[in-house]
């Protein structure tokens, strides 16, 4: 049985339930070049996240290559991206460092199963992760949903290995988003997402999410905050002994519409945590690597996770990767003779070198560029290119966490994600809005006259789309 214990947005429904991206019947103009690449797409390719047969309408955009913060079409038109392509692309397409060092990879070694072997390149961005979040041992996937798999599987064991196999079940937070195999399914609010798998998901636990959009009248984000920890607190209190852990994602929570929440529900969900002997998983896919203004969210906000889940970011956007991180406590629980006690999950990919190689030179731009204390001078400046968009009539919860805008808009009317992703296009820029909250996660390299295209365009797409009317369906955003 799923334990539901949540708050209402103001039309009466649950903030993140069902977040939706709508499409129009006859989308705005898109590019319609290399005719024969698309139909070709269409019929060969099963494009993620999308109802195909939508596309009978709204065309493909045939993109050729990438150019720093820019995509090129196959017509050769511009669009500045915005949302760095699925939240992945740190520092611009075909930055030269990484593709360096995956070159320079390639002539030695381009993979070696990790079972048994082991190659320098995950060595050192073990090494180095390890230092960075203060976790000890590095487990390696190929993408978010496959570390979230990782970690739930990884909480589960440890107490079956400590002699406490009845824990294990998870809490989620509302609206949250994990990812969408079975196991990652299985702690995502999004019912788009859930529904049509329900006989093959297991049944958790939710809690409160501490986004403070979810405020009633005459409350304080710090009593949405407090509110939230407490319902945790008692939802913990009643089932510790069968909780394995508590997954969240933090700071952000990103298909919730960027739901931007307090460090000190953190700090009170750790504390809860240990109360009640209850592993904490973050989820950093989104928020690590600097998104959330620091390297690692959890970290930022002075909480120690004991799984702490990488993805996305972690090579600049160029190779599939993904890492969960963990602490020496958990990793010395399966540290024994019996074979059964051991981690017994492999991907074959896992650790793969020239993804390593990439994610090694991530991290040296980290260091050689000061990117996160750049990246603070850049959020302040951008802030103020932002004001026309914050101070517009139907904007309303305008915010940002480290190098993430968010907006939501009011009156917004039917179809708004769909015609404003139109819109945005029009304007050469690539946004995806989930539902009617808009949000902007840039590549750290643009250039201010750059944001300054973005914050001009978006402002006219708002505009456009709130012009025009919305008749259609929806479908999810990933």
């Amino acid at each position: 049985m799923t334990t539901q214990e949540g708050y209402s947005g103001k039309d009466g429904a649950p903030f993140g339930a069902g977040l939706q991206l709508q499409w129009e019947a006859e989308p705005a103009s898109f590019p319609m070049a290399n005719s024969d690449l698309l139909a070709r797409s269409l019929a060969a390719v099963w494009h993620p996240c999308t109802q195909m047969k939508r596309h009978e309408a709204l065309p493909l955009i045939p993109i050729a290559r990438g150019d720093g913060v820019w995509l090129v079409d196959a017509d050769g038109r511009r669009y500045l991206d915005a949302v760095s392509s699925w939240w992945v692309n740190l520092f611009g397409h075909g930055e030269p460092r990484i593709k360096a060092a995956i070159k320079a990879q390639l002539d030695e070694l381009e993979h070696v199963m990790l079972a048994g072997f082991t190659h320098e390149p995950v060595v050192r961005l073990s090494e180095r992760l390890g230092a960075l979040s203060g976790l000890g041992h590095a487990f390696y996937g190929s993408d978010g949903a496959s570390a979230v798999e990782i970690a739930l599987k990884m909480a589960a064991h440890y107490w079956r290995n400590v002699g406490h196999p009845a824990k294990h079940r998870f809490v989620y937070l509302e609206g949250s988003y994990h990812g969408e195999t079975a196991g990652a399914l299985a702690v995502t609010d999004v019912p788009v997402f859930r529904d049509a798998y329900a006989p093959l998901i297991g049944q958790h636990f939710v809690a409160p999410s501490p986004d403070p959009r979810r405020a009633l009248p005459g409350e304080t984000a710090d009593d949405v905050t407090d509110r939230a920890a407490s319902r945790l607190e008692h939802l913990l209190a009643r089932h510790h002994g069968e909780i394995a852990a508590l997954i969240v994602e933090p700071l952000v929570q990103g298909a919730a519409g960027m739901a931007m929440y307090s460090p000190r529900y953190l700090q009170l969900a750790r504390a809860a945590c240990d109360r009640h002997q209850v592993l904490l998983i973050a989820d950093e896919i989104a928020v690590g690597f600097g998104r959330s203004g620091e390297m690692f969210a959890s970290r930022g906000a002075g909480v120690q996770p004991d799984l702490l889940c990488l993805s996305k970011g972690i090579t600049g956007g160029f190779l599939p990767l993904a890492c969960v991180l963990c602490s020496d406590k958990v990793f010395e629980a399966f540290y024994h003779d019996d074979v059964s006690r051991g981690f017994l999950h492999s991907h074959s990919y896992t650790g793969n070198p020239l993804a390593c190689a990439a994610a090694n030179a991530v991290l040296d731009i980290f260091e050689s560029d000061n990117v996160i204390e750049a990246n603070r001078a850049r959020a302040e400046r951008w802030d103020a290119l932002f004001g026309p968009l914050r101070n517009h009539a139907h904007v309303t919860h305008f915010r940002r966490t480290g190098m993430i805008w968010a907006f939501d808009v009011t009156d917004a009317g039917a179809g708004f994600a769909q015609r404003y992703f139109a819109a945005a296009l029009d304007q050469s820029l690539l946004v995806r809005p989930i539902g009617n909250t808009v949000y902007f996660m840039p590549p750290y390299t643009m250039l201010d006259d750059e944001i300054r295209l973005l914050a001009d365009g978006a402002l006219a797409a708002l505009d456009a789309a709130l012009a025009s009317d919305g008749q259609t369906q929806d479908l999810p955003l990933a």
